[in-house]
């Protein structure tokens, strides 16, 4: 049975507050360790996991939020998407669940908000025990993007896409790449931020993608950098380019995309990436949100790219994918949630002949 987070109930006498640097909780992602009693949870998609005994759990949080922000929370039981919940200023407490089966259960939470709304600070887990997690994903997919990466306008089950923030119908967790991760038994990074391209951004010249990859907070703060041996990908999925061919907001005048500048950009970037992880296979993917013909220049543009790495850069590890339909019947032109799952098929057999995986 699933309980209602936002109102705090008396767990059992028994229960046990477990401190977050415990060794039996796993954790995933772009999360910052600098106080181990408080990782921070950073970007889209970090997660952790648990393995716990007993009929109820809770969580212990704080939301770090910017600018008055509000982060979310996606969780997962045994395997099963359980729901979303709003982290709420002051609270700490968040009863993920209640009257479960008197056994052992397995807990993944991840982060559904991106970076640039906030953080969120782990502080324990409060149950009847905590038991070693044996992760059995020997896989590891990094997927870099934007917007549609983050899993933005694809969750309107709590705020319709015409009330709230344009970040509340945002889930990572069901967005396609942690959905494609799942299906092929992979553990998955998200580097993503809203509004961002490769050479310019949806109503700006920058920070670019290129420009705060590898801060580990995703912003142009270069003082925290991204350690690369925190999450080693055996697969890469760039899918970069909506942004750079947007009209913006229409406000101000904005050139036509440049595509030496873009083509530049983009494999000055992947050259940036591949000296980081030499052994990894990258995977360029058009957009699946920009029209036909937008999308064909990207395609293009992609071309050029791969045919660089491959006759300049002898590099055989670099793959192009072509989305071949359009979604965007989520909020404010996104993919919804069953257009993430439709694109998460199509790239599955996709990756599974790329890394040769059943």
């Amino acid at each position: 049975m699933l309980f209602d987070s936002t109102c705090p109930q008396l767990l059992p006498a028994q229960s046990i507050l477990y401190s977050a640097d415990n060794q039996a909780i796993q954790y995933t992602g772009r999360i910052d360790f600098t106080n181990p009693k408080k990782p921070r949870l950073i970007s889209a998609g970090a997660y952790f996991q648990v393995k716990f005994s007993g009929s109820d759990c809770e969580l212990m949080l704080e939301g770090q939020s910017q600018n008055n922000n509000r982060n979310y929370l996606s969780f997962a039981i045994d395997g099963q998407y359980q729901k979303r919940i709003k982290l709420v200023k002051d609270q700490t407490k968040y009863q993920i669940a209640r009257n479960l089966k008197d056994a052992d259960h397995t807990l993944l939470a991840c982060k559904a908000s991106e970076a640039q709304i906030g953080y969120i600070d782990f502080l324990g887990i409060n149950c009847e025990k905590i038991l070693p997690f044996e992760n059995n994903r020997k896989r590891k997919i990094e997927f870099i993007g934007d917007s549609i990466t983050c899993g933005t306008g694809l969750d309107s089950s709590e705020v319709s896409c015409a009330s709230g923030e344009w970040y509340d119908q945002q889930n990572a967790y069901l967005a396609y790449g942690p959905t494609v991760a799942r299906e092929l038994n992979a553990d998955w990074l998200l580097s993503a931020v809203s509004g961002i391209g490769v050479s310019r951004n949806w109503n700006g010249p920058g920070p670019t993608l290129p420009e705060v990859y590898f801060n580990a907070y995703l912003n142009a703060d270069s003082t925290s950098s991204w350690d690369a041996k925190n999450f080693t990908p055996d697969l890469i999925s760039i899918c970069l380019g909506t942004n750079d061919f947007s009209d913006g907001d229409g406000k101000q005048a904005r050139a036509a995309l440049d595509q030496d500048t873009f083509v530049s950009s983009y494999v000055n970037f992947v050259k940036r990436i591949r000296n980081r992880y030499p052994n990894a296979q990258i995977c360029c993917l058009t957009s699946p949100a920009i029209s036909s013909e937008k999308g064909a220049k990207l395609a293009d543009y992609l071309s050029k790219v791969i045919r660089h790495f491959q006759e300049v850069e002898n590099d055989k590890k670099i793959h192009m994918f072509v989305f071949p339909h359009n979604y965007n019947h989520g909020c404010t032109g996104h993919p919804d949630k069953e257009e993430h799952e439709k694109l998460a098929k199509e790239l599955l057999p996709f990756f599974k002949k790329v890394m040769d995986w059943e």
